[in-house]
């Protein structure tokens, strides 16, 4: 997973999986992009920076089950510059975790360091981690807890990062894949 410079092959990849969209005419543009990262202090992990900017900002066809959101409304109600707090999964309902006021940092998990990609329903949103040690990764928040997504971190066979998870939803798999 390389964040930092865009993979031809993923992009294509990405191309191919939005098709049925709108050919590239939501796509932001790069004066766009550069002004939302300026505004919000951060530069967008790759390739999901080049995806907004050329090929789609937001999609109904999904992933996810909702569609995926323009790069605004994802950053609604964020504070993207703000590092993302976790590096493993932490599910809340079972355990208090490692910290002082484990309240804060649960509502910290779904506001800094990220934006929301979308929602399969529920209260189980889909997120890109923009700053932090987990830049780039895909993370599922949900009411009882937070993971990320990739075979590295268990529970799917999916490559990491924003083109694994979208390779993985256009292959017609189940999220959660792993034995």
């Amino acid at each position: 997973m390389n964040i930092d410079q865009a993979d031809p092959a993923e992009l294509a990849a990405l191309r191919e999986a939005f098709t049925v969209d709108d050919g590239g005419a939501s796509a932001l543009g790069w004066e766009a992009v550069h002004a939302f990262e300026k505004e919000h202090g951060v530069v967008l992990p790759e390739p999901y920076r080049t995806f907004v900017a050329e090929i789609s900002d937001g999609s109904l066809q999904g992933p996810p089950a909702y569609g995926l959101v323009g790069l605004a409304e994802g950053a609604a109600q964020q504070d993207p510059a703000k590092p993302f707090p976790l590096t493993r999964a932490w599910l809340w309902e079972e355990d208090d975790g490692p910290y002082e006021d484990p309240g804060a940092v649960i509502d910290q998990v779904g506001e800094h360091g990220s934006i929301a990609l979308g929602t399969d329903g529920c209260g189980m949103d889909w997120h890109l981690v923009v700053t932090g040690p987990h830049r780039g990764h895909i993370w599922h928040i949900t009411d009882v807890g937070a993971m990320p997504f990739g075979a590295e971190f268990g529970h799917t066979t999916a490559a990491p990062g924003f083109a694994g998870w979208v390779a993985h939803w256009a292959g017609g798999k189940e999220w959660f894949d792993a034995a």
